[in-house]
Parts: structure tokens; sequence; C-alpha cells
């Protein structure tokens, strides 16, 4: 018995890291990379003290929590990282709204909707050559946080980069109509 609690003691202030580690990804978001086009991002749900928060602000607070989580393919979590699809999955899950995993069935998933109409946690797919290739979640005002790629940290990109305009190939939505 007493080996039993040694381990369990050696093991709870891992758990507490852990969670406090979630936790502050979530409380306080960080900022975008500055530059002369950067706009204030919104505080993450928790510090918002209004009852009318959607989901989809809900899931761009989470994805804007992520931004300098470092980049891993095939990662959903903000301990080992994320690949785009699965910081997608990731904000979702957290605003307690489940979503297909990978890009292709968030794409398959998604109403297709027009830039114009893109609402904050909206998504935005980008093909490379002939395969969708990437996809990122809306913020507003032309903005989008993403896992870019290996070697990369999440950040925040503008559709009005040249890149991104001439490789956008859907906006898409999953959440159903005021939320």
């Amino acid at each position: 018995m007493l080996r039993r609690n040694d381990t369990t003691a050696r093991a709870f202030p891992a758990l507490i890291a852990v969670a406090a580690l979630l936790a502050g990804c979530a409380g306080s978001p960080q900022q975008p990379p500055a530059s002369t086009d950067s706009p204030a991002v919104a505080r993450a749900p928790e510090a918002k003290n209004e009852g009318s928060l959607t989901i989809g602000g809900a899931v761009a607070d989470f994805a804007v929590g992520m931004i300098g989580a470092r980049y891993r393919f095939g990662g959903t979590d903000p301990i080992e990282g994320f690949d785009c699809s699965g910081l997608a999955f990731y904000a979702y899950t957290q605003a307690g709204y489940r979503i297909p995993r990978t890009s292709q069935e968030q794409f398959r998933a998604a109403r297709k909707i027009a830039l114009g109409d893109a609402d904050a946690g909206d998504l935005v797919f980008f093909q490379d050559q002939e395969k969708l290739s990437h996809v990122g979640i809306y913020l507003g005002d032309g903005r989008f946080v993403h896992a870019p790629a290996g070697g990369q940290k999440v950040a925040v990109a503008s559709m009005s980069s040249a890149y991104y305009q001439q490789h956008l190939v859907a906006v898409g939505r999953l959440l159903p109509p005021g939320l």
C-alpha cells in the first residue's frame, strides 16, 4: 500500500502541471506576432463577462489561445502540438462541439459558404496543386489562425495574403445556424 501511495504522490505534481498548462491555454490567449495590420484579439471565453458568446466565437478564442503552440503532424493537443486539422478539432472540442478529425473529413462535413459570409469559428480550406492541403479557423476581419507546417508555430494569418487568396478553395461552416 505504501508503494501505491508513493507512485500516486509522484504522479500528482505532473497531473497538476498538466491541468495548469491546459487551464492557462484556455484562459489568456497570447497575442499574434506584432505587425502593422494586426488588430487586437478577443479574450478567451471565460474572460468575457457577456453571456452571448457563440460557439463559433468560443472556437476562435480557443484557437487564438493556442498561438505559439508547436506544429506536430497528427497532433491534436497543446502539449504535443497541432497539425492544421488537429487545431480545428481541438478548438471545436474545447468549445463543446465535436467535428471530424482530418481536413478532408472536415471539408466534406462543412456547409460551404462565401468568404464574405464567414463568421468567427468557420473553417477556411486551402488547396495546393491538386489536393486539399490546409485548414484554418476564421477569426473575422479577414484573419484566421492555423498550424502552418513543420518547424512553425500556431499563428494568425491574413486572407489578403496573395498565397492564401490564390489557394483558398472553400469556406465551410460546421455549426448549425445561431451557434
